[in-house]
């Protein structure tokens, strides 16, 4: 089986990826991830999916063959990206903007072969009840909206805030284990690998 990297430092990402029996070693992807101008929600994460890809590539020097998976995690309301929180005022400010409100979610998934990339973006749609200041500080106080795209975790004490979820929670999370799936064995990568091995 040719090796699979995840080109990634999200815990979340590797913890679906096992979920699913498929083999893979972490390599990191720093890249800038300022959007361009007039670059739509939808371009901006699949770009930065396959610039992360790309990123982690360039890592790996042992294989001859191998696949690179890289993804990206947008929050959009109203068209308008809200990135990770740079403080405690601006997580709440985002939790503001999100209270009592439908948002989307977007998330692209790109796959790397040599010069082969396929990649897909998947449009979740999350309805918040209303938050209150007082739970918006409290909620960033516990820490874990720091490195979260739109400053919560559905997968975490953010959970909480979600009244409604339309599409695919995996992708929420960080990582659509249905398309990833589809998309690794497109590469010959098939997913249970684990249940081959007992």
């Amino acid at each position: 089986m040719k090796p699979l990297y995840l080109a990634s430092g999200s815990p979340r990402r590797r913890e679906l990826l096992t979920q699913i029996g498929v083999p893979f070693s972490a390599v990191s992807a720093d890249i800038d991830e300022t959007p361009f101008p007039e670059e739509s929600p939808s371009a901006y994460v699949e770009r930065l999916a396959r610039g992360k890809a790309e990123a982690g590539r360039r890592t790996v020097v042992a294989e001859p063959t191998f696949c690179v998976l890289g993804a990206d995690t947008a929050v959009v309301l109203d068209g308008k990206i809200l990135g990770k929180p740079v403080d405690e005022a601006d997580a709440c400010a985002m939790l503001m903007m999100l209270s009592g409100q439908e948002h989307e979610v977007l998330t692209a998934i790109a796959v790397l072969e040599g010069e082969r990339c396929e990649s897909r973006v998947v449009r979740s749609l999350v309805r918040f009840r209303p938050i209150s200041r007082e739970e918006a500080a409290a909620y960033w106080a516990s820490g874990e909206p720091r490195d979260k795209a739109g400053g919560y975790g559905i997968q975490g004490l953010g959970a909480v805030f979600v009244a409604g979820l339309n599409g695919s929670y995996s992708a929420v999370v960080g990582l659509p284990v249905c398309e990833t799936a589809e998309l690794l064995g497109h590469f010959g990568i098939p997913c249970w690998q684990n249940l081959n091995a007992q």
